[in-house]
């Protein structure tokens, strides 16, 4: 419970590396533009030191001031960054008196109705991948905004389990981020990466989406940088699309498209945590049940389509999957996503426990190069093991947790009006992540990450990444309008 407790008992903890990554964020003596070579290029490429410079104010290891180096470069540390432009994170979190649990929090997310607030319009474009398979992207705003021009950043978000655009949780943030700056907002761009299959998106090919495949949003973020070449790209994900934006960032490392990520509620171990949500009755039969549910009402909303696919592990296995009766998610795992949850040489593994090892975020931490921000709740009954040691090993990830917020609730305030569900506090600390991070990206002139990777070529009507036969696309649709609702199923993880 959270009632009598001092101040100090909702104040968010925030972990970093005892060693130091600076980046730059001013350039005084030269044009703000940044060489290709540099290992200074601003949230790509890594200048580490164990120890401070001589000289500078310390905290706790880490350079607690801007400093400006000899060539006039003016650079900070993470811990700097989050102090001056991440101020929420300094501040006591209050959770909702009525919701005072993480399991009332998140059974919030669920019963509530979220149609009337944050009402976000989307416009849709299909891609098909080179295996066959189809991701849709719903960009917002429709009309770009007086902010918006060419250099305006993109907003890229990966959404939970079986969700999608539609998440309250989603357009809580892109509301604001995507409004005018006149009007309180960002002014930035923003795009929904749609996992195969969810939100309306057509199953195409016997390939599912899960935790740990990340050839998809390689797919997806080498045509946003396309589509906008000079506007930085900034990684959102929520639950399950966190737990593949933190494997995809630590994959390519100084090689991301991305300039930073933000990941909400990440499950981070995944075997570990499936043991923790099966080895608790209540976990089990509520969230686990419930999840596993939501899986199997995707599976069967595609069975026409699977129905004609010859030949393939999903079809066979997909009757298997729907002859369960109130099965865990677990359960459907085994017959569903370790099968058909990626491409080959991975894909299918001996088992769900096999599967949830290798899919686990956890281990590609050390590989990230971009300024990462990560936020879990300690009373989340979805995510129950966090990889603190592992974390604070990077010199480039700040983890953060809170006493209170359920997975992803982080509901905060009274009552509100008749029918208007509360703010969510989870919605401050990422504005203000993304309008620094956006700020110094403005100061230095900073592009997308189009220039970033392998080369493109254009292979049987398909703009493919060299050497990557999985990452690619071809546009099949664009422009249908969408407006974001939201649908009572337990979605998240």
């Amino acid at each position: 419970m959270v009632f009598f407790r001092s101040e100090k008992d909702y104040l968010p903890t925030l972990q970093f590396s005892e060693k130091v990554a600076h980046f730059t964020v001013r350039s005084r003596n030269e044009p703000a533009v940044l060489p290709s070579d540099s290992d200074h290029i601003l949230l790509n490429r890594e200048k580490i030191s164990a120890t401070p410079k001589a000289g500078r104010r310390t905290m706790g290891g880490l350079s607690s001031s801007e400093s400006e180096d000899e060539d006039g470069q003016e650079r900070m540390s993470l811990r700097t960054f989050v102090e001056r432009r991440v101020p929420s994170l300094s501040k006591p979190y209050y959770p909702c008196w009525w919701l005072p649990t993480g399991h009332a929090q998140t059974a919030y997310c669920v019963v509530a109705d979220f149609e009337s607030v944050d009402t976000v319009v989307y416009k849709r474009t299909l891609l098909r991948l080179p295996d066959g398979g189809t991701i849709g992207l719903d960009f917002t705003p429709l009309t770009p905004t007086r902010d918006q021009d060419e250099n305006a950043p993109v907003i890229v978000v990966l959404h939970g389990l079986s969700g999608g655009s539609q998440e309250s949780y989603i357009r809580s943030i892109l509301a604001t981020a995507c409004a005018p700056k006149s009007e309180g907002g960002l002014g930035a761009r923003a795009v929904v990466v749609n996992f195969r299959g969810c939100c309306g998106v057509p199953l195409t090919s016997p390939q599912f989406y899960s935790a740990g495949h990340t050839d998809d949003i390689r797919s997806a973020l080498l045509y946003i940088s396309a589509k906008y070449p000079k506007a930085p790209l900034l990684g959102v994900g929520f639950s399950l699309g966190a737990n593949v934006l933190t494997r995809y960032v630590g994959e390519e490392g100084g090689n991301s498209r991305l300039k930073t990520a933000v990941v909400l509620a990440c499950p981070w171990d995944g075997l570990a945590n499936s043991r923790q949500l099966e080895g608790r009755a209540l976990n089990r039969e509520i969230y686990s049940r419930a999840m596993g549910a939501n899986l199997l009402a995707l599976l069967k909303s595609h069975m026409p389509a699977i129905d004609k696919m010859e030949n393939s592990l999903l079809k066979e296995e997909a009757p298997k999957a729907l002859a369960l009766k109130n099965p865990t998610m677990r359960e459907v795992d085994e017959h569903m996503v370790r099968v058909a949850g990626g491409s080959s040489p991975q894909f299918p593994f001996p088992s769900a426990d096999a599967y949830y090892a290798w899919a686990g975020s956890h281990h590609k931490v050390p590989g990230i190069r971009i300024p990462f921000l990560a936020i879990n709740s300690l009373d989340d009954p979805i995510v129950a093991e966090i990889p603190f040691k592992i974390c604070s090993q990077n010199p480039w990830v700040c983890l953060v947790t809170t006493q209170h917020g359920g997975h992803l609730g982080w509901f905060e305030g009274g009552f509100q009006r008749e029918g208007t569900p509360p703010p969510r506090w989870i919605k401050k600390p990422v504005l203000e992540w993304l309008a620094g991070v956006m700020d110094i990206l403005d100061k230095l002139g900073a592009g997308s990450g189009s220039h970033v990777g392998n080369p493109r070529e254009v292979k049987d009507g398909f703009v493919m990444e060299t050497g990557r036969p999985f990452v690619g696309y071809r546009v099949i649709r664009s422009g249908m309008e969408i407006t974001a609702g939201t649908a009572k199923l337990l979605k998240g993880l």
